[in-house]
């Protein structure tokens, strides 16, 4: 790791921030005195990078420049005209760069960074940073596969770097509703959770698009983009969105929203590593008794069960049920037949089943949590339908800032609720859910000369060990390969 840049008397920046606060005690005049009320002065700012400043890097870094508090010093994306626009209007001092490599080895002075990019930038970006003693803010899911989580969470602490993942609506006040009912054993023993959404909502489960290198945007670095991935052609159809179905790039619904849906039972519940896995997927036929076949892609729709042993708040072994592809669980008997399960029109939502009855969410973004309890006996509760929401995104990022501001090992660092101690093993267990898929749709030829998918059965987790231990094809799928260069 390089050594942040000292100044003249063998203090780290770094050191001089977290240390503002005691040396402003010593100050005869406050300093909010001198710069009027929300001053903040330059020595006690953090300054910021964005790796991806467009799409959702463009709030991502908005967010946690906090109005202007903090100094974002540079921005980095593959493609500045589309929306990463907005970032440069919004911090025109900041340097603009297209490889992060060459940001971070640049820009010394450099505190933290928000990684913002498609899913399989996030892990090697990360590296990156956290190797140069960067604090990392890393939209979800954490990382693109199971082995780059465990490594980040690792990392993380020898570093000493302050980090969140993006699943924002872990911070939202609300979830303290649900968890005060299953502490307080409202619902009783617990054996089961759904979680569904009505995700994909872009292409997926179809061919891949096919290369048409005369139509890549002039401004957008394809080979930047493509990153960790194998080489290809430019190819219409990935960036800058619909890459969440591909493999190579994405994590499909799953990905998308399972940070945010099972965070909500995974946190409340105490929710370690799960003990197995299995799944099935919708199949889509273009031709009578053959199903498509596109493996480099998720597919359409599925349905994932993962088993939990008994933790201090779960107190018994859950099953976890997810679907995806607008498949939802059966409405409950005790759950009003006029009333939506989770969200609104049941479209995306969690409910976690005990004994005695059964609370319902929606999904943890930042939609409306909805929290909602039914008993046996009658008895409802409802938290708010509308949430006031005094700062964006409950705080998230902003939290994060103050955190790195107070340094590794702070009140305010420990109080975050999307740390790689945390968000590490959860996104793992999000990402069991595509280790199934894609060992459900392997295949080979029998001897009888027909394709047998060989992958269809419980895969047995040793989470400790990272390893699938009955089942040795699935094992290719915690990891992936990547392009040289690129290696994690």
């Amino acid at each position: 790791m390089k050594n942040p840049k000292k100044n003249s008397e063998g203090q780290t920046r770094r050191d001089f921030i977290k240390n503002a606060a005691i040396a402003s005690s010593f100050f005869i005049v406050p300093r909010h005195v001198l710069g009027g009320v929300g001053f903040t002065s330059p020595s006690d700012q953090l300054n910021l990078a964005a790796i991806g400043a467009g799409g959702k890097g463009a709030s991502d870094i908005r967010n946690a420049s906090v109005n202007g508090r903090e100094r974002v010093v540079a921005l980095c994306d593959v493609d500045f005209s589309g929306s990463a626009k907005a970032s440069v209007e919004r911090f025109p001092d900041a340097k603009l760069y297209a490889d992060f490599r060459k940001m971070l080895d640049t820009e010394k002075d450099i505190d933290a960074v928000t990684i913002s990019t498609p899913d399989h930038v996030h892990g090697p970006a990360a590296k990156y940073a956290m190797e140069r003693g960067k604090h990392v803010y890393v939209q979800k899911p954490m990382t693109h596969n199971i082995k780059e989580a465990r490594m980040l969470t690792e990392m993380a602490r020898s570093q000493k770097v302050v980090t969140q993942m993006g699943n924002q609506g872990g911070s939202n006040p609300l979830l303290n509703l649900v968890q005060e009912w299953i502490d307080k054993d409202r619902i009783g023993k617990i054996s089961k959770v759904e979680v569904w959404t009505n995700r994909p909502v872009w292409p997926q489960g179809g061919p891949f698009p096919k290369p048409a290198p005369s139509e890549k945007p002039s401004a957008l670095d394809w080979d930047l983009w493509l990153g960790p991935a194998p080489e290809i052609p430019y190819t219409p159809g990935l960036a800058p969105f619909s890459w969440r179905g591909w493999w190579n790039y994405g994590t499909g619904a799953l990905g998308d929203v399972g940070c945010h849906l099972i965070d909500i039972p995974f946190r409340t519940l105490g929710l370690h590593y799960p003990t197995d896995a299995e799944c099935s997927v919708g199949s889509v036929y273009s031709q009578m008794w053959t199903p498509d076949f596109h493996p480099d892609g998720c597919p359409a729709s599925s349905f994932i069960s993962l088993n939990f042993a008994a933790t201090p708040k779960s107190k018994s072994p859950i099953n976890m049920t997810w679907s995806d592809g607008g498949i939802r669980p059966a409405h409950p008997d005790i759950i009003p037949a006029d009333h939506d399960i989770g969200g609104a029109n049941s479209a995306n939502g969690v409910l976690i089943i005990g004994e005695k009855g059964i609370i319902s969410t929606n999904i943890n973004d930042s939609s409306p949590l909805m929290p909602k309890l039914y008993l046996n006996d009658g008895t409802q509760e409802f938290g708010p339908q509308t949430e006031p929401n005094d700062e964006p995104e409950y705080g998230h990022q902003r939290l994060w800032v103050d955190a790195c501001k107070a340094g590794y090992g702070s009140s305010e660092h420990k109080g975050l609720t999307s740390s790689f101690d945390y968000a590490g093993p959860m996104t793992e267990t999000v990402l069991m859910g595509n280790l199934a898929i894609r060992s459900y749709m392997l295949r080979k030829e029998n001897a009888r000369g027909q394709m047998e998918f060989y992958g269809r059965k419980k895969l047995l987790w040793d989470g400790d060990n990272l390893r699938i231990t009955n089942f040795e094809d699935a094992n290719q799928f915690v990891t992936r390969t990547y392009r040289p260069g690129w290696e994690m």
